[in-house]
């Protein structure tokens, strides 16, 4: 067992109190982990540090709670195992001391819209409960259950639109747009584009509809069956021959190309929207769809019986609606028995009144948890894909808090993300209850307020990947200060090092007017163009909705952009259309040539998506692989070395390079491939090599490695250097886009913008690009933002680092408060003017970066 420290730092005292009770890790070595052994107390909250990719989550999540999780899962059945989402086996020699773990981590848009803050935090239930017991019922109507009031089930959605609170619309007007168009001239917009569209019309012809006569001359009768007809007959159909020639092929019963079925227009659209995986589909044919509120609920979502019952004045849809701060002012005096009066009322209603103060005093102690983390503005309807990763993970958290635990190990990822610091101070207050309770906090963190909190750190670098993976230092916060290794201690001791290298003065402004959206009402906003501003605010306040939605919306009208990639749709949005949107650009638009959103979804999906691939260097190597002597012997081409084509990949894996071995009980335990052992390639293409490596000795190599291996290769080297300059050295070039966090995509993303040709007048929208940076990271990624303005384009990140905030040409502070108390502009104004401001909640901490003081 090793307890790390300097030979020059003497033992601190604190270290003896932990003696009685600590966790000890021998031979850790996951991920890049390199064989570490260290001891951590329990009962403390101790918090994990160190650069992006340096391994303290491999240390807290894939060492720790792994081990905790196997533990336990090995106590219970081995048919409730497979209930369970197992993580790998650590690669450990050993764990001592090890309670029960319980992990919260980073979630983006988890869920599904039916999924909603007041399920995550079983405060629907409560409600549902309260309902159907204790509430004010219609004369004659028969009691409730709890079930009758949820949207999620038949006794409580809505008939007529499932519980959705929509009913959606498919109409000959939705449809075909332009009915001056021929069915050949795409006159049904709403088809499938490419073969399948053809494909239809090519089925008309042969089932003898004209599709050459404007769609407004064909008989009513026949427009009606091709858009609405339920029927799907399958006919024989004859490529490239007209009406004539068809019915001619069809008389003589000539062999036909291939028998086709028809589907109505209407049937197509219904049909994908329901079932297609593909967003870039659903959005699609989303547009044929005409939306409109239910008539029977009034988007209420539930059936009248369940709305008819009322509590304190409200329906359940309508008290679910409210702020959780209102929630709250409604349900004391019914938790401390002061809105019932239990001592006048009837027996019969005296049960009533005991069900209701019993719910509301439950209620209640959630609520005030939730209150205390900063949430007071979400509402119970408001649905978990919506949700920030901070906001979704302190409602688990305020859910833990609750269940008063005892002897629990929490790990917890970033639990500031996304957090103002003014919000953090109640992360904190929560975080010292859950200790308080006897619980032991392992949080991995890169804000300085939090780490200053921690009774322990470990401290994980120096660098990150391979340059990672030691323990610089384990013990209490003061001892990091004699670690000269560590970047950590640096910005933790440091209190004034912020300097400020340039200043730009706006002179030309992008004005909005008239902006309501959420919380913001008649809103006129001025960005400065060509220059660097931060839009910050408390956690709700509305920046995201001003930045990221309203502005996003806006610019893509004016600049005429449609979604292209799937990646760049948002899932959120598209199942749950924003409130009405108003507001209008008067001036600047005009200096923008296009826009780039920068955000934190993933670069791919699936494993065989990777940095190597996103990036488009890979294009390039295997363009290199390809002109070698011995591949244009044998006729290779760049194809030849893609591991996602069928000759040049592994023929057992498929280009995977595992295999996957199904344990039943156990987790599914995942190996390397036995026949390309692990490389992905047919072993032909191995055989190639450019400057005696091969394809997939490439991909094995970091970004750092490979940018000097590339050091001749202008056109592989100019990627990978931006990708060094945004701090992603240590990532692998064939890293599979699944094991990338939201912080390294977004690097990504911007590092695939930063080595476009620039030509400036591009307005870039980044939403909280430090999130999961060290502020080590922060330095690298704000010379790149002031690289992009310093080229002439206009920079606009939603952000509560005050290090970026501190560097900001302009801010904008939104609030002053969350929810219905904020979403006004509080101070617009350089750094310095916006620290002075009193009515800001940014100011303080702005102030102290400034210049070092409250």
């Amino acid at each position: 067992m090793l307890f790390v420290q300097t030979d020059a730092m003497e033992l601190p005292k604190e270290h003896k109190e932990y003696k009685k009770g600590f966790v000890t890790i021998k031979g850790a070595r996951q991920n890049n982990l390199n064989n570490v052994s260290l001891e951590i107390p329990r009962d403390a909250l101790v918090v994990f540090t160190g650069i992006s990719g340096s391994g303290k989550s491999s240390l807290a999540f894939g060492t720790l709670y792994a081990e905790a999780q196997r533990r336990y899962l090995e106590s219970v059945s081995p048919y409730a195992r497979r209930l369970f989402n197992q993580m790998p086996i650590p690669e450990v020699d050993e764990i001592e001391g090890l309670s029960p773990a319980v992990a919260l981590q980073q979630q983006r848009g988890s869920g599904t819209t039916r999924s909603s803050v007041g399920s995550v935090t079983t405060l629907s239930n409560l409600l549902r409960m309260l309902y159907s017991r204790a509430g004010d019922y219609p004369k004659g109507q028969p009691l409730l259950y709890a079930d009758s009031f949820s949207t999620n089930t038949p006794e409580g959605a809505c008939p007529e639109c499932h519980g959705l609170g929509k009913v959606y619309q498919v109409t000959e007007e939705s449809m075909v747009p332009d009915d001056t168009l021929t069915i050949r001239e795409k006159a049904i917009a709403a088809w499938p584009t490419a073969w399948q569209g053809k494909n239809l019309r090519d089925i008309l012809v042969t089932l003898g509809y004209d599709i050459d006569i404007p769609w407004k001359d064909l008989p009513q009768k026949d427009r009606d069956w091709i858009l609405f007809t339920e029927e799907q007959p399958k006919v024989p159909v004859y490529r490239n021959l007209n009406r004539e020639e068809v019915q001619i092929a069809l008389e003589q019963k000539s062999e036909p190309s291939y028998m086709g079925t028809y589907t109505g227009a209407k049937k197509h659209v219904l049909h994908t929207f329901s079932n297609t995986q593909s967003k870039l589909m659903k959005e699609r044919v989303k547009k044929y769809m005409l939306s409109k509120e239910c008539p029977a609920c009034h988007g209420k979502r539930l059936r009248k019986e369940s709305l008819s019952v009322k509590f304190a004045g409200y329906d359940i849809a309508e008290i679910s609606r409210l702020p959780l701060k209102k929630l709250y002012s409604i349900f004391l005096p019914y938790s401390d028995g002061s809105a019932l009066e239990l001592n006048k009322l009837s027996e019969k209603h005296q049960e009533k009144g005991i069900v209701a103060q019993r719910i509301a005093e439950d209620l209640i102690g959630r609520v005030s948890v939730l209150l205390e983390l900063g949430l007071g503005y979400l509402s119970l309807e408001r649905s978990t894909p919506t949700l920030s990763p901070g906001e979704h993970q302190r409602l688990r958290l305020a859910t833990q808090v609750r269940s008063n635990l005892f002897g629990v190990v929490y790990v917890l990822d970033e639990p500031s993300a996304g957090l103002h610091p003014a919000d953090t101070k109640a992360l904190l207050k929560t975080l010292d209850r859950l200790k308080a309770s006897g619980n032991s906090l392992f949080v991995v963190e890169h804000e300085i307020d939090v780490i200053h909190q921690a009774d322990w750190i470990v401290d994980v670098g120096p660098e990150a990947g391979e340059g990672g993976g030691e323990i610089l230092y384990s013990g209490p916060p003061g001892g990091l200060k004699n670690i000269e290794r560590s970047k950590t201690g640096i910005h933790l001791f440091n209190k004034n090092s912020f300097e400020k290298t340039q200043i730009r003065k706006p002179e030309t402004w992008l004005k909005l007017s008239g902006v309501t959206r959420n919380n913001l009402e008649d809103l006129e906003i001025s960005f400065p163009l060509r220059t660097l501003t931060s839009v910050t605010g408390i956690s709700g306040s509305g920046k995201s909705s001003l930045v990221s939605q309203v502005l996003v919306d806006l610019m893509n009208q004016h600049l005429g952009n449609k979604t292209s990639s799937e990646d760049e749709l948002d899932e959120a949005s598209q199942q749950n259309p924003i409130e009405t949107l108003q507001g209008e650009i008067i001036a600047g638009a005009e200096m923008i040539q296009r826009m780039i959103v920068v955000n934190q979804k993933p670069i791919g999906r699936t494993p065989r998506s990777n940095l190597a691939t996103y990036t488009g260097l890979f294009d390039v190597v295997r363009k290199l692989f390809a002109s070698t002597e011995l591949a244009k012997s044998r006729k290779y081409t760049a194809g030849r070395f893609s591991f996602n084509v069928g000759k040049g990949r592994c023929p057992n894996c498929e280009g995977e390079g595992f295999v996957m071995v199904e344990l039943l009980f156990l987790p599914s335990v995942y190996a390397p491939c036995p026949v390309c052992e692990g490389s992905r390639y047919h072993k032909e293409t191995l055989e190639v090599t450019y400057r005696e490596k091969n394809i997939a000795q490439i991909l094995d190599m970091t970004v750092d490695q490979a940018s000097s291996f590339f050091e001749d290769e202008d056109r592989v080297k100019r990627p990978l250097q931006v990708l060094q300059e945004v701090g992603l050295g240590y990532l692998r070039l064939g890293q599979s886009a699944t094991e990338l966090s939201g912080g390294e995509a977004q690097r990504i993303k911007l590092a695939k913008e930063l080595q476009r040709a620039n030509r400036g007048n591009t307005l870039y929208i980044l939403d909280e690009p430090t999130t999961g940076l060290h502020p080590t990271d922060v330095e690298k990624l704000q010379i790149q933002l002031t690289k992009l303005v310093n080229a002439g384009n206009t920079v606009i990140v939603v952000e509560h680092d005050m290090q970026i905030i501190a560097a900001s040409d302009w801010v904008i502070d939104v609030g002053p408060g969350a929810g219905d108390e904020g979403g006004k502009v509080v101070v617009a104004g350089t750094p310095e003017t916006v620290a002075k401001n009193k009515q800001s909640k940014t100011a303080p901490y702005l102030h102290q970066t400034l210049y070092g003081q409250y």
